[in-house]
């Protein structure tokens, strides 16, 4: 039985909150499910405390932002306000240096929640979803901005290249296992097996069919990586995988609403694509020193899902 204590703490603004906000890091890989969140932010800690505490207070801002903002309860709880400020958090502390970072990644998932708002209005009536799409402009023009503004600085892991010497290296061994746990880690920036198999469990507890797709569209990817000849390092690392993981999720699942009998082929097939255009975005990124972020997730979900409105068995 219930105490009254227990009762008042569950139904209190600070336990909505919290639930609201780990449920805002779950819909970084697509699921409402606080528990999922909760995993996902101990899988993060286990490679870096520092982005655990960057992870939560992003998605919490994101929240706070929604519901001072007057946006809609349901989207707030639901956590639609949290996963771009959390991507965006995370992405700026970790590619950023000096001392005003920690604000400046901070005021970035602040801003990343009126972003995703401003998508929402504009594409609502496409019923197309805004995705990760807000997160991934608003992270690489504040990492543009570094070449302008002295008080903002790049890291030293993002390097601008010059492609008239970039040489392809694709060798050495691919370890399988290694890509697959690296490639769902990679979403949230992460390259540690431990994360990656804690991340797995998330998903599977999102649910088992999201699970399952996220095993088959990673190593999709990685066989098409293989094939393609993309570099042995960079598969290994799950820099070709976790764009898959999200697209499959996406297009196979979370926004199948016809229940299409085809609608795991065609995520096979999305999940596919996202590893030519991740190579062809990081070609185009390199001279200024950009990650390709989920970029290609975005774009293959959007071209699989706005294909349907007019080819439905896709």
């Amino acid at each position: 039985m219930k105490t009254d204590k227990q009762t008042s703490l569950k139904d209190g603004v600070f336990f909505r909150l919290l639930t609201a906000s780990l449920k805002g890091i779950s819909q970084v890989i697509l699921i409402e499910n606080a528990i999922t969140g909760l995993l996902i932010l101990i899988a993060i800690s286990i490679e870096s405390y520092y982005l655990g505490i960057i992870a939560l207070l992003s998605s919490i801002i994101g929240t706070l932002m929604g519901k001072f903002g007057g946006a809609a309860e349901m989207s707030i709880n639901q956590g639609l306000l949290g996963f771009n400020s959390v991507l965006t958090g995370m992405a700026l502390a970790l590619f950023l240096s000096g001392p005003y970072m920690w604000v400046i990644a901070l005021v970035g998932s602040a801003v990343a929640a009126i972003f995703t708002a401003t998508m929402m209005h504009f594409m609502q009536k496409t019923e197309i979803p805004i995705l990760t799409f807000p997160f991934i402009i608003l992270t690489w023009l504040i990492l543009l901005a570094t070449y302008k503004l002295k008080g903002i600085t790049l890291s030293s892991e993002l390097e601008p290249q010059n492609l008239i010497y970039w040489e392809l290296n694709i060798a050495g061994e691919i370890n399988l296992a290694e890509g697959i746990f690296n490639g769902i880690g990679q979403v949230f920036f992460l390259d540690n097996s431990i994360s990656g198999f804690i991340l797995f469990i998330a998903v599977f507890v999102g649910g088992k069919k999201l699970g399952l797709y996220a095993v088959i569209g990673n190593v999709a990817a990685i066989i098409i990586a293989y094939i393609l000849g993309g570099e042995h390092s960079l598969i290994a690392l799950g820099l070709y995988g976790y764009n898959a993981i999200l697209t499959i999720i996406a297009v196979s699942v979370v926004f199948n609403q016809e229940h299409n009998r085809f609608a795991l082929l065609s995520g096979i097939i999305a999940a596919c694509l996202t590893v030519p255009i991740a190579a062809g975005i990081s070609t185009f990124l390199l001279p200024y020193g950009l990650p390709v972020l989920t970029m290609p997730f975005v774009l293959c979900s959007w071209l699989m899902l706005s294909a349907r409105k007019i080819m439905p068995n896709l």
